[in-house]
């Protein structure tokens, strides 16, 4: 079973490190903690189970999946390290 999900370790692991970065986005923009952490574990909880179903319909398409992926962690990391050093 875990065969079909090593495809995505990579994407995985960058989005964790991603979803990490966009809560500590949250708590120095003086976002409620108790929400951002509610909101966070919904995400995350979402993510899982369209992981879990998605993986076995679109497994045909893993290499397209994880290059959007990996473009849209960028993209939202780089956007993240931006305005971090404008201080926004």
């Amino acid at each position: 079973m875990l065969e079909q999900y090593l495809p995505f370790v990579a994407l995985i692991i960058f989005g964790n490190i991603e979803n990490l970065v966009l809560s500590s986005q949250g708590v120095v923009a003086g976002v409620n903690p108790l929400k951002l952490g509610i909101a966070s574990f919904l995400c995350v909880a979402m993510w899982l189970a369209i992981g879990t179903f998605g993986t076995q319909i679109l497994i045909d398409y893993v290499s397209f999946i994880e290059f959007m992926g990996g473009l849209a962690i960028f993209i939202l990391g780089a956007q993240a390290m931006f305005r971090s050093i404008r201080g926004e």
